[in-house]
């Protein structure tokens, strides 16, 4: 609803019978001469009477709104019947927007993911959310797995292709050289598609993790070509940026993993024995790391020690123990090697 605004005073000077006919329209009482009133649409006023319906109050600079036959001043209007705005919180003068339940300025009502103005496009309701057409399809093809052609916006029901870093329907493309439709095994090559025979054409390495195309820096490998960001350590898949590998059954490894699965990594400190291992129960030891488990003491291959505890001890802590402990660690092990003995020679069935 739009706002009016009073006639200015007049100066009631007329005398005589002419004066008797004019009444107030709010008080229905008359005038006295050179009395100041108020004119709004016919209508004549005392300027004490011409108040708000609501607050009683004479109307800021004249100007008033009029719903059902009574007027109010600006902020009592929009306290009573101005909808407010379901998004900035203010009162709504002129086009409203009607939606999920609530009253919006028109520039107001967007859509919650992308913020495309919503009034004149038309939206639709995802999980109480007003979303534009494009977006809502996107929410849907996420939930069911698959892509939105960034084209036509229709989900992707099988097979795409990635142009640019957003997805397509294939047959929106035609190769760059031979101009025929594309399918999902089309190529981008600088910033251009080709089939898939065009492109073998080319001699363009593929990458054999993603089986991409490899228009940077190539790492040749296993056999295979890979980006260098995709050669990665088969354990712990992280690129080797350039650094060593090593190759055992097709896979590549970095040298901790490689040295952990199938090398020598040092049973005291746990790096990877480099230059000479110490090889005793059943374990590898840097030359340096090797020594008596109880009092430190080094140890090499020519030194006598006992197994205790699955470590290794020099033969000054052992004959300090208890002879009773000496006899039990002697009957384990006869027993264990005895064990091995029988598993070794235990016939395949």
């Amino acid at each position: 609803m739009s706002p009016a605004k009073a006639g200015s005073g007049m100066d009631l000077t007329n005398g005589g019978g002419g004066l008797d006919n004019v009444l107030c329209f709010r008080c229905t009482e008359g005038f006295e001469v050179s009395e100041q009133i108020v004119n709004s649409g016919g209508e004549v006023w005392h300027q004490e009477c011409f108040v708000c319906a609501q607050c009683f109050r004479p109307f800021p600079d004249g100007i008033f709104f009029e719903f059902e036959g009574r007027k109010y001043c600006e902020h009592d209007f929009h306290v009573l019947y101005a909808p407010c705005c379901g998004r900035c919180g203010e009162f709504i003068v002129g086009r409203v927007i009607k939606a999920m339940n609530a009253s919006w300025h028109p520039e107001c009502f967007r859509c919650e993911i992308c913020n495309t103005e919503l009034s004149d496009v038309g939206f639709l309701r995802n999980a109480g959310r007003a979303l534009c057409r494009e977006c809502n399809a996107k929410e849907k093809a996420a939930g069911l797995g698959k892509y939105v052609c960034h084209k036509c916006h229709a989900i992707i029901e099988e097979g795409h292709i990635k142009f640019r870093g957003d997805s397509y329907h294939p047959y929106h493309f035609n190769c760059k050289t031979c101009g025929t439709e594309l399918n999902s095994d089309a190529r981008e090559v600088r910033g251009e598609l080709y089939c898939l025979r065009c492109h073998d054409k080319m001699g363009i390495p593929i990458c054999g993790a993603c089986r991409r195309p490899i228009e940077e820096r190539v790492v040749t490998a296993l056999g295979k070509n890979w980006h260098v960001e995709h050669f990665v350590c088969a354990k712990c898949e992280k690129p080797f940026l350039g650094s060593r590998h090593y190759e055992k059954k097709g896979l590549a490894y970095c040298e901790i993993h490689f040295h952990q699965l199938f090398g020598n990594v040092c049973f005291k400190c746990g790096e990877v024995c480099s230059g000479e291992v110490f090889q005793a129960l059943q374990k590898s030891w840097c030359v340096k790391c090797f020594a008596c488990s109880l009092c430190d003491r080094k140890m090499d291959q020519k030194t006598k020690f006992y197994e205790f505890d699955m470590k290794p001890t020099c033969k000054r802590c052992y004959e300090k123990f208890p002879n009773e402990l000496k006899r039990r660690i002697t009957e384990s092990l006869k027993t264990r090697d005895k064990q091995h003995t029988r598993e070794s020679t235990s016939p395949v069935r």
